[in-house]
């Protein structure tokens, strides 16, 4: 038991998972006649063979309302085959078998709930599992047992043609080749020996060895049911129990969970857990367990405790399990992705709250994070991953995506861990920057899939105008922010056909010749990859031009997720990881400091995040170029990808908050700044992302079009005063920054803090032919 809960915690850390659900007995006629069942009934015990599609949507949408995200879909084993009333009843609502109406009924509660089936209708063939492949993420089998012994007469199957252990290992298989996330497991206590029960396990582990379908398997113990023919029978021992849970978890790799039914085990679900399961199967605050139906299902409330009082944290996932969703292409059909995608988070558990970068709705941790009540599920994995930072010591891939993956006690001591680490690296000051962004233009020749911003023919959903502004608009916009007391202006833009790296240059002796003293804060890697290679300059010498006629810094952007297995989904003919590190490493040698950011929330995993962060550190420890890092919450609702049913809702807040965190941690001492992104988490997110590691707010903008076209809803613009008043309100230090992080002149601040109104922006029309010139740049 000790061997197989730490190979749990080094898997789950303090995570033990259910799924809410609602029980749906589609039918309770069954050909079989399993000794120990109280589930199948005959005819005469039945009103009706079949639940009608009313009564199922009756049932899913209590369900819904609850707060339930799976219809488990429970029914006896081809009872048209055994009963004429099933046959008549089939016939007469116009279906051949219980498997074309279950697929009907499934597809309704699709299409009229949030509910996700699964479905448990027995031994399959290859065509029925792939017609209810698009009906349902996940199935779900039980073995039982494969000891052909307990199928002979006098035994508990006998009778029962469907628990013949070769057909049910055949569909099990044949599960595993058409890509169906698969629970399974093993009914312990029915006459099987020890050495069978290991076998049926064993069975079990070759078919996942195989098809790697194996989602969970269930250590369900036999429970006498009076009225049965096993009603006196021995049930297994709590020995016995723990003994087969830890033996399953020894075997079967560390992604696949275990599970106990804890309505099955009352009183004694903490040894469950030190026995090694990470996860308690269904639970409904609904409908009763139609197979135990003598077993109460645990309240969640008590479920929660019990689970808190052996250091874990009680977790809801989806009816398929976060490795299968994380893998979307292979295991999730087509028409039911979307659905899958959208309800869940990176490590591919189902979101906690409503809020998603861009929202107006109140972010769910507000201000500073409650210390966390008693019993603590903090990990002593997690524990012992901060105790080697506070040692000195550099974090590796695992303890990061570890760090990532974090919930609960975790959570809370990594955020405040970030935030004392913060205090000691720059005190209590939060800084922000006065700046102006100027989008000088949003036409694009380039197909990237989470941008709602760039226009041209080959975007791909053109909203709004396509423009290109004039050289008297951008400076018009350079001498109003100088006026208003800006500092910086931040100019990028889409990478329109026409501009070569002159028309770069040309953008940056603009704001010159109006303002020497502004600082250019412009061109993310893409535009200076695209400028260099378009005039045929070495990256190195355009850099220096760049930097002679008066760029300052650049912004490193264009990053979104520094890992090509990523890149090649969400923007495929971007430059790649290997360029956009060269470009700013280049830029660093040559004396221009860059940020870094990251854009996260939408294909990408935490392994991803992982991979991102320590390729910006090893930059930083070789350049010490960058002057902040970035997080940028991916906002989806008008983003491409998401529109297509491709990509995840943005981070979810605490997945925001980690990304602050972790920064912090990661890279502490080498990027000092970590910035937080008012814009698209809202001042009340920002908060809490200043008591998360955080130390800057970054700028005013006055103007900003890439995250608005994306769909935030926090506007283009804040004051310094409101800033102030932010900051203050958590007993903060406002400091007025450059972008460099040096501290600006008292003039400035009182221009800054007494701006005069905008002017209404003007936007150029483009000159003509620019869709045709971008299809043959795509082209060639």
């Amino acid at each position: 038991m000790a061997e197989a809960a730490e190979i749990r915690d080094l898997h789950y850390c303090n995570v033990i998972t259910y799924s809410k659900k609602v029980f749906i007995p589609l039918t309770q006629l069954c050909r079989d006649v399993c000794h120990y069942c109280t589930f199948a009934k005959v005819p005469s015990k039945l009103k009706s063979p079949y639940l009608t599609v009313d009564e199922v949507l009756k049932i899913a949408r209590q369900g819904q309302n609850l707060g339930c995200k799976e219809a488990l879909f429970t029914l006896g084993e081809k009872p048209e085959l055994r009963y004429k009333v099933a046959k008549e009843w089939l016939n007469t609502h116009g279906y051949e078998s219980t498997i074309d109406y279950l697929k009907d009924v499934a597809a309704r509660v699709l299409e009229e709930t949030s509910l996700l089936p699964h479905f448990n209708p027995g031994t399959l063939s290859v065509d029925e599992i792939r017609t209810l492949r698009s009906k349902a993420p996940s199935m779900g089998l039980m073995l039982e047992s494969s000891a052909t012994r307990l199928t002979k007469k006098g035994m508990p199957h006998y009778g029962s043609p469907d628990k013949d252990p070769k057909i049910r290992l055949q569909t099990l298989n044949w599960l595993g080749q058409s890509r169906v996330p698969t629970t399974t497991g093993i009914l312990m206590g029915i006459g099987e020996t020890p050495e069978e029960r290991l076998q049926s396990l064993w069975d079990t582990h070759e078919v996942h060895q195989q098809y790697h379908n194996v989602q969970e398997v269930i250590v369900q113990p036999f429970r006498a049911k009076s009225d049965t023919q096993m009603a006196n029978f021995s049930e297994p021992s709590l020995e016995e129990i723990l003994r087969t849970i830890a033996i399953a978890r020894l075997i079967f790799e560390p992604e696949v969970a275990i599970q106990a039914p804890p309505n099955l085990s009352p009183g004694v679900l903490p040894h469950l857990i030190d026995a090694g399961i990470n996860d308690w199967g269904g639970v409904s605050p609904l409908t009763p367990d139609f197979v135990n139906p003598e077993a109460p299902w645990p309240h969640l409330k008590k479920l929660k405790y019990e689970t808190a009082s052996r250091g874990k944290l009680l977790h809801e996932r989806l009816t398929v399990y976060p490795k299968y969703i994380q893998d979307p292409e292979i295991w999730i059909d087509p028409a039911i992705r979307p659905r899958v995608l959208r309800a869940v988070d990176a490590d591919g558990l189902p979101r906690a709250d409503d809020w998603c970068p861009g929202d107006l709705t109140e972010p769910p941790y507000n201000g500073r994070l409650n210390v966390e009540r008693p019993p603590s599920t903090r990990s002593n994995q997690v524990s012992a991953t901060l105790d080697h930072v506070s040692n000195g010591k550099e974090l590796d891939l695992d303890q990061i995506v570890q760090l990532f993956s974090a919930r609960g006690g975790d959570f809370v001591q990594i955020v405040q861990f970030a935030n004392e680490l913060r205090k000691t690296t720059v005190g209590d000051t939060v800084t922000y920057v006065v700046n102006r962004n100027i989008n000088y233009t949003n036409i694009c020749y380039f197909k990237c899939r989470f941008c709602a911003f760039s226009k041209g023919k080959l975007s791909e959903d053109l909203r709004g105008r396509p423009y290109d502004l004039d050289k008297t608009e951008i400076q018009r916009r350079v001498v109003e922010a100088w006026d208003r007391g800006a500092t910086e202006v931040c100019m990028q833009g889409g990478i329109h056909p026409d501009y070569t790296g002159d028309k770069y240059i040309e953008l940056v002796r603009l704001v010159k010749e109006v303002t020497p003293e502004m600082h250019v804060h412009a061109f993310s890697p893409l535009e200076i990859w695209q400028g260099a290679l378009s005039s045929k300059r070495s990256l190195e010498d355009f850099l220096k031009e760049l930097k002679t006629v008066g760029l300052n810094t650049l912004p490193g952007t264009a990053a979104e997720i520094l890992d090509d297995s990523v890149r090649k989904k969400i923007c495929p003919d971007k430059i790649n990881s290997k360029q956009w590190l060269e470009v700013v490493s280049t830029a660093h040698k040559v004396g221009i400091p860059t940020t870094a950011t990251i854009m996260f929330g939408h294909v990408e995993r935490s392994v991803h995040w992982a991979r991102h962060l320590l390729a910006i550190l090893e930059v930083q420890k070789n350049t010490g170029g960058f002057t902040e890092f970035v997080p940028l919450p991916f906002i989806h609702r008008e983003a491409p990808m998401y529109r297509k049913g491709s990509a995840r809702k943005g981070p979810t807040f605490r997945e925001c908050l980690l990304m602050y965190a972790v920064a912090r941690i990661v890279f502490h001492p080498y990027i000092k700044n970590i910035q937080a992104s008012w814009v698209k988490l809202g001042r009340q997110g920002a908060i809490s992302a200043l008591n998360s590691g955080c130390n800057d707010l970054g700028g005013t903008l006055m103007n900003e079009s890439i995250s608005r076209a994306a769909g935030t809803l926090h506007g283009q613009e804040t004051s310094t005063l409101e800033f102030q008043k932010l900051i203050r309100s958590i007993d903060r230090v406002p400091l007025q920054r450059s972008t460099v992080y040096a501290e600006v002149s008292p003039e400035i601040r009182r221009k800054s803090d007494n701006p005069h109104p905008l002017k209404t922006v003007s936007y150029s029309p483009p000159s003509g032919g620019v869709g045709m010139r971008c299809r043959d740049l795509v082209r060639n």
